[in-house]
């Protein structure tokens, strides 16, 4: 029988072997980063650094519900948030505000050295004073802090760009397949998957990555994935991507409204499977580039004049007229008031018989100031919009009853609905987008049952999209033309469709990226 002692040593003995062979599981050290915003160069607008509302460290995981406390992939991975800045579509940003907030996400990615993983969020069409490729800039920047070893998967919005810069330093790179964007979330999900997956499997880089340029630049109100031919096009990318060997695919339309070299449509796909990378990226630019003659708006289009004579004839209420030229959700200034200008003074407007309208929206501080003098139910008389975009219309002079007045909203700061005759239009300290039905109804708006809405938009979001009866889109003047050949572009490669005829067939081969070692 063994003594006591030799039981003691043996257990002991035991607990140390069963120690040293228990291994400590060592999760990933993911950082995470992006600035996005898409910017217009034939706007006249600046983009200054406060437009980005950026978020620091701790505050960025409330931007993304996959990576809230309890969610399965915080857990995987030890994150450190840096920078986080998103500004609605502008003008092109400055060069001090792009500076800044770059220089503030360095010095956080410096503070916990190393990295295993970047996830870096984007939009893409981003424009900065001074630089063609801002975010090919961002990336490589970033790579001098974090070296070339840790991957790096870039989530973007399908209407960016991807230059060979940035292609060259994402490891992992893919975008929407949406439009409207209702799989944003999803997207970014997938990137930051897709990390995680890669780290935890010891896989690390990809072995190929395959970019096609496609010449090809269309707006988003003619790509929208709701209708034919985009529906099917961005359909083909999901079955590519089941295939083993094949991670991601994606689809970029580019973004007509900036000049730029880079600016045109892109597929990637990236993966450990050579020959099934290149097939999967090559069958997607041969289907874009088949259905290119096959992109028309989303919805009917016309003339300002002619979209109020139909509105006014028609019976269907809500009737919805998106003012296109100016819209601030694709890089308009948002203050061009030619098109208010025409409804104020349209014969069939302004009548005691005229349909009841909601204008949304012009950016008019001088009004506001003294809205919030006269209070509700007071007078007002001041000049709106034309601050910024001057161009088609000066600022425009209303006269009307203060109908509301709302204070706090994150862009608009102020909001104030002004009565003239039978329209009420929402003037706002700064500009805003008007996407939601709360939007209306936190004013007192009724959009339900009124006549005739006027956004300033292009293709209707779901929720208007739901509300509207019958809509059409007014090809207005703006940062954002929706006729591309009224623009003088300069910069961008050519030939490029629609704006130019081709005589060949366009190389649509395959050019693998190098991994980036």
């Amino acid at each position: 029988m063994y003594n006591f002692s030799t039981r003691l040593s043996l257990s002991i003995l035991l607990l140390l072997l069963f120690s040293c062979g228990k291994k400590e599981t060592k999760i990933p050290r993911i950082a995470i980063a992006g600035i996005a915003i898409e910017s217009s160069t034939f706007s006249p607008a600046k983009t200054e650094e406060e437009a980005f509302h950026a978020r620091y460290k701790n505050g960025i995981f409330f931007l993304y519900p996959f990576l809230a406390e309890s969610a399965d992939l915080r857990k995987r991975a030890k994150w450190f948030p840096t920078v986080k800045g998103h500004a609605l579509p502008g003008g092109t940003v400055t060069r001090e505000a792009y500076e800044s907030l770059l220089s503030k996400t360095l010095k956080l990615l410096e503070q916990d050295l190393p990295y295993d993983g970047l996830f870096l969020d984007i939009h893409g069409a981003m424009s900065v004073e001074g630089l063609d490729d801002p975010e090919g800039d961002f990336i490589i920047r970033i790579r001098k802090v974090i070296g070339n070893e840790t991957l790096i998967s870039t989530s973007m919005d399908l209407h960016g760009n991807v230059s060979n810069r940035l292609a060259k330093n994402s490891d992992l790179i893919t975008c929407y397949r949406m439009a409207p964007h209702e799989d944003a979330m999803d997207s970014k999900k997938r990137a930051a998957e897709n990390l995680v997956q890669r780290l935890e499997d010891n896989k690390g880089k990809p072995k190929y990555k395959a970019r096609i340029k496609v010449p090809i630049l269309l707006p988003g109100e003619k790509t929208s994935t709701r209708v034919e031919p985009g529906k099917s096009v961005y359909a083909n990318i999901q079955p590519l991507t089941e295939d083993e060997g094949v991670i991601d695919a994606a689809i970029w339309m580019g973004y007509p409204w900036a000049d730029e070299p880079r600016n045109h449509g892109v597929v990637m796909a990236v993966g450990d499977d050579r020959e099934k990378v290149s097939s999967a990226a090559e069958k997607l630019a041969n289907a874009f580039w088949d259905a290119r003659d096959k992109f028309e708006f989303v919805a009917p289009t016309t003339t300002l004049d002619d979209a109020i004579q139909k509105a006014v004839e028609s019976e269907t209420r809500p009737f919805f007229i998106s003012d296109m030229g100016d819209n601030p959700t694709a890089g308009g200034a948002g203050d061009v008031t030619w098109t208010l200008n025409e409804i104020l003074n349209h014969k069939d407007l302004n009548t005691s018989t005229s349909p009841t309208i909601i204008y949304a929206s012009i950016p008019g501080p001088k009004l506001i100031e003294k809205a919030i003098k006269v209070g509700k139910g007071g007078m007002v008389s001041a000049f709106v919009g034309a601050e910024v975009d001057d161009r088609y219309f000066p600022p425009l002079k209303l006269t009307g009853i203060v109908e509301a007045i709302k204070e706090g909203d994150k862009n608009a700061e102020v909001e104030v609905v002004v009565k003239i005759n039978n329209c009420k239009i929402i003037v706002t300290k700064k500009r805003k987008p008007y996407h939601y039905e709360k939007d209306f109804t936190e004013l007192g708006l009724d959009i339900k049952n009124t006549d005739i809405v006027f956004v300033k938009i292009g293709y209707l979001v779901p929720e208007l999209f739901a509300i509207q009866k019958d809509w059409l889109m007014a090809l207005t003047p703006g940062g954002v033309d929706q006729d591309l050949e009224r623009l003088d572009y300069k910069r961008i490669h050519r030939p490029m469709f629609p704006i130019d005829e081709f005589t060949e067939m366009p190389d649509l081969k395959t050019k693998f990226i190098p991994v980036l070692e």
